[in-house]
């Protein structure tokens, strides 16, 4: 468990229901606005007239997709297997490699999975807020043009504001989607008591029937389907917000009943004779209440489109932390609230891709051809790194852990296969911007091994480097130095450089590694261990969690055993930079990488910024490592 969660099983009624409410606005504004196109969507892949047989079908698929999918998979199953309290794909990954169990597979499974969310995060806010917005056009016929410009003008703003953070409306953002999810169950009663057969839909044997007596139109109709819950996997990923007792509340009291109620009433509309080409959605609203409906779905979209970026920034700074991407600026936006971070370059690089997407395709039906195919691969990388933490974690039996997990697989291959024939016709984007995202991944990663391995290589131990400075007379002048280091046991090589260069060392010296754990958090009386290895010479440890943001100097002015060698505010810090050159043999990294590498490494955030170091007393001493 997490610290903000570890009291979470004996957290009063009151407080679990604040965490759900919390959680409306943060974790089901995805999958809680689906209702606005999915079942529009389905029935336009559907090819038939909608007789009853065949929106039966259409809901009884999409309610049990809901249930397998949401509810057994994710809220039921995989909610059970956390990181200290964390969860989704990237803190998955990180529990495994912390069990031992981190094979190449394993990892390469959760970086596929962790760069094709990046991809959905871009499509996420077009699709939403486009399919809000369309409903104009229902009320006012004439706004049609006007639908395309003012999409990209709100996602523009959403964007422009991210800066600033959210934290002060984030508050409003809980009881907004609480009358968002009472509204589309409302508006799904009135569907539904127009047509109350509708419900016979629950009888898993229509959605069967369907898929048997359609032959390929059943796979076109279940990448439609799918849409129902992209989404899913942040009640996975944000677990660690709010504790997995309030989502379970949230999901299964309000949202699981809303969205069945909505895409029920949708259903009942047609089955009492309405157009199946009108927009369904808004057709549930009374006409006099469906400008204040198009206002509360547009806020509702914006709302999930926020979760969704503050998500891609979230997991962004997991990934940093756990040297899978480069050092990137990260701005705390709100002192109070850790999670309130804003990155730079992913703001802007989903901006741009978000808007363009929406002035490519033009509609949230065309939009949707796009959709949905970078979620299903991610939920197979899920199911796949699932039964490994079946295995190594719970210690189930293999072939209990084979049952399980093949339902999955089986569930997962068969929407993943669905969503397979949209590549062409718009699901590529998500899968380039995915590879695009994993290739950087990698490269980061390969590039950061042969500088610590190139620099490795040139380690002396602390007795023969003592030992050289008592022989060779260098002298040991007043002072104090911080050297900041990868090495653990030999002399850090930017102090080697410094007395080669300067031909003395200061009377108080501490190298100190920064070791980012594969768990979430680190408690306080592990955070730092130090121990003194020579006469005036002292090496430190500080251990982070990759959800933490590392502030060293902070950090050591609160250390007893650091302030008793010297006052680190009068301390000179020493950092190594690295200019990457080309390696020789077959061991160097291709050319094209290698470059790569060298670009990211020139332009990610300074370690002066990334730890806090005071710019006035840090002293870089540049190398050329070859790789």
């Amino acid at each position: 468990m997490s610290p903000r969660h570890s009291s979470e099983a004996s957290q009063p009624l009151s407080r679990l229901t604040l965490l759900a409410g919390g959680a409306l606005g943060v974790v089901f504004g995805d999958i809680g606005t689906s209702p606005l196109y999915t079942f529009r969507t389905v029935l336009s892949l559907s090819e038939h007239d909608p007789t009853p047989g065949v929106i039966l079908g259409l809901l009884s698929l999409i309610t049990w997709t809901l249930i397998l999918v949401t509810s057994i998979k994710y809220a039921a199953f995989a909610m059970r297997i956390d990181n200290h309290g964390e969860g989704g794909i990237m803190a998955l990954m990180s529990l495994l490699v912390e069990k031992g169990k981190g094979g190449r597979w394993v990892i390469f499974a959760a970086l596929i999975g962790a760069a094709l969310i990046y991809g959905d995060g871009a499509i996420t806010p077009a699709i939403s807020v486009l399919s809000a917005l369309e409903g104009l056009e229902m009320v006012f016929p004439a706004s049609q043009p006007y639908i395309l410009p003012l999409t990209v003008a709100v996602l523009l703003a959403l964007f422009l504001i991210q800066p600033f953070g959210t934290a002060r409306i984030g508050k409003i953002f809980g009881p907004v989607m609480a009358v968002w999810f009472l509204a589309i169950a409302v508006l799904g009663v009135r569907g539904i008591v127009q047509h109350p057969s509708v419900l016979l839909a629950l009888n898993p044997a229509y959605g069967i029937a369907f898929l048997f007596s359609n032959g390929y139109t059943s796979f076109l109709v279940l990448g439609g389907v799918f849409l129902c819950v992209t989404g899913a996997e942040a009640l996975y990923a944000d677990m660690g917000h709010f504790g997995k007792k309030p989502i379970w509340l949230a999901w299964y009291g309000v949202v699981f009943p809303s969205l069945l109620l909505n895409y029920a009433g949708q259903s009942a509309l047609i089955l009492a004779g309405a157009d199946s080409k009108q927009n369904l959605f808004y057709t549930l609203c009374p006409p006099a209440l469906q400008v204040p409906l198009i206002i509360l779905a547009a806020l509702a979209t914006i709302i999930a489109s926020q979760a969704i970026i503050t998500g891609a920034f979230s997991m962004t700074r997991q990934a940093i932390q756990l040297g899978w991407l480069p050092r990137l600026r990260i701005k705390q936006t709100a002192a109070e609230s850790y999670g309130q971070i804003y990155i730079g370059i992913i703001n802007w690089l989903l901006m741009g891709v978000t808007i363009g997407l929406v002035v490519f395709f033009k509609s949230s039906d065309k939009l949707a051809a796009a959709y949905g195919i970078a979620v299903s691969l991610t939920m197979l990388m899920t199911t796949g790194l699932l039964f490994v933490a079946m295995r190594e974690v719970w210690r189930w039996s293999l072939v209990s852990s084979a049952v399980i997990a093949f339902c999955f697989l089986v569930i997962d291959a068969t929407f993943l296969f669905a969503n397979l024939i949209k590549v062409l016709e718009g699901g590529y984007i998500p899968l380039l911007m995915a590879a695009a995202v994993c290739t950087v991944m990698l490269i980061w990663h390969r590039g950061v091994k042969a500088v610590s391995a190139s620099v490795g290589e040139m380690g002396v131990s602390v007795d023969a480097f003592f030992a050289q400075l008592q022989q060779k007379t260098v002298p040991r002048v007043a002072g104090s130095a911080i050297f900041l280091t990868r090495t653990q046991n030999n002399i850090p090589p930017v102090m080697r450089w410094h007395v080669a260069r300067n031909r003395a060392l200061q009377q108080d010296v501490l190298s100190l590694t920064i070791d980012i754990l594969n768990v979430p958090y680190v408690g306080e009386e592990q955070r730092i261990r130090v121990e003194q290895r020579a006469p005036g010479y002292w090496h430190g440890v500080a251990q982070y969690g990759f959800m933490e943001h590392p502030d060293i100097p902070r950090l050591l002015q609160g250390v007893s055993e650091v302030n008793a060698i010297f006052a680190t505010d009068d301390a000179t810090w020493y950092v190594g930079h690295e200019t990457i050159v080309a390696g020789e043999g077959e061991a160097g990294m291709a050319a094209w990488q290698r470059h790569i590498f060298a670009f990211m490494k020139r332009n990610c955030t300074h370690v002066i910024n990334h730890y806090h170091l005071p710019s006035d007393r840090v002293v870089e001493i540049s190398r050329r490592v070859a790789v």
